[in-house]
């Protein structure tokens, strides 16, 4: 395992390096920080000391080889914009986004698994098809409009939840307040998780239901949910497993709109901001982080493989 564990790392080394090179060649297309400052008050010279300054007035692949450098020092840059270590900008907004997942993620399970479960269980009945359907519906249904709904009924129409932020001014943020705030955003991020995980779990389980080995247990005189929760549920999960390591960049990634929407002090806000000022080093920390956050996840999963079935060997 340690040596599998090893070898998944030394491979992720180059995957990294690629990622970076594309998304800093992807990034310099998009402009240049300095468009941004460009008006009828900042003269040609401030922009060219202000190119030196960052590096900018260089060929692109001489800045990506400073950025690089840096980075091997532990080193991610300063934001253009607010001038903080772009490590310590990450880092304070990486709690709000690790909360809003986890509980998503949480959320999205509780309701996926026995949905996938039942709907397997009953197969080919009016069930059966009402929960597929609502699994078409949680994933067919965008984020951004899911959550103006939400927004418009419990904000505008009931007053019962907040829409903004992570706790209300003034307040101190108390886990109530807290937890008001963050029903909608994971809410919305826990049903697209639940809509894409619900067909794969029902699809896993209907495999297993197949087996010789649970027809001879049903023989014996088994209860059908012992036959269920000790066999057909503990064989299905090495699919549910890829499916919920899957799950993780994906989530990541739909943070960033959510977090926008309900304007959650998380890194999706960060993200936002970097892109629409053309933040170079903030840009850059956040694709890293994410592409390490795909690895880590699809290692993470492989590693479960085998605490889920022992007959798998690395």
């Amino acid at each position: 395992m340690w040596k599998y564990v090893l070898k998944k790392l030394l491979l992720a080394i180059p995957v990294l390096l690629g990622i970076t090179i594309i998304d800093y060649a992807i990034m310099s297309l998009a402009g240049s920080p300095l468009d941004m400052m460009v008006g009828p008050r900042v003269s040609e010279a401030a922009l060219a000391a202000r190119a030196a300054q960052w590096g900018l007035d260089q060929p692109i692949y001489v800045q990506y080889w400073h950025w690089l450098v840096e980075l091997f020092h532990g080193n991610l840059g300063y934001s253009y914009k607010s001038y903080q270590p772009v490590a310590d900008l990450i880092g304070s907004h990486m709690g709000p986004t690790l909360l809003l997942m986890g509980v998503s993620m949480v959320l999205g399970l509780i309701i996926a698994i026995p949905a996938g479960i039942y709907s397997a269980v009953h197969r080919y009945q009016k069930r059966d098809y009402a929960v597929v359907s609502a699994s078409f519906l949680f994933s067919s249904v965008p984020g951004f409009f899911l959550s103006l709904i939400l927004i418009y009924l419990f904000t505008v129409r009931l007053g019962l939840l907040p829409s903004s932020g992570m706790s209300t001014p003034g307040t101190g943020g108390d886990a109530a307040d807290v937890i008001r705030h963050l029903v909608m955003p994971s809410l919305v991020l826990a049903i697209g998780v639940a809509g894409g995980n619900i067909r794969y779990i029902r699809s896993a389980v209907l495999e297993i239901l197949e087996m010789d080995y649970l027809r001879t247990a049903k023989a014996k005189g088994m209860g059908r949910r012992i036959v269920i929760r000790r066999h057909a549920l503990c064989n299905a999960l090495l699919p549910i497993v890829t499916v919920i390591g899957m799950q993780i960049p994906t989530l990541f990634g739909g943070a960033v709109i959510v977090e926008q929407l309900f304007s959650w002090p998380g890194l999706g806000l960060v993200t936002m901001s970097a892109v629409t000022s053309r933040d170079y080093p903030v840009i850059m920390g956040v694709c890293l982080l994410s592409a390490v956050v795909v690895l880590l996840a699809n290692l993470l999963t492989d590693i479960l493989y085998a605490v889920v079935d022992p007959t798998i060997k690395y």
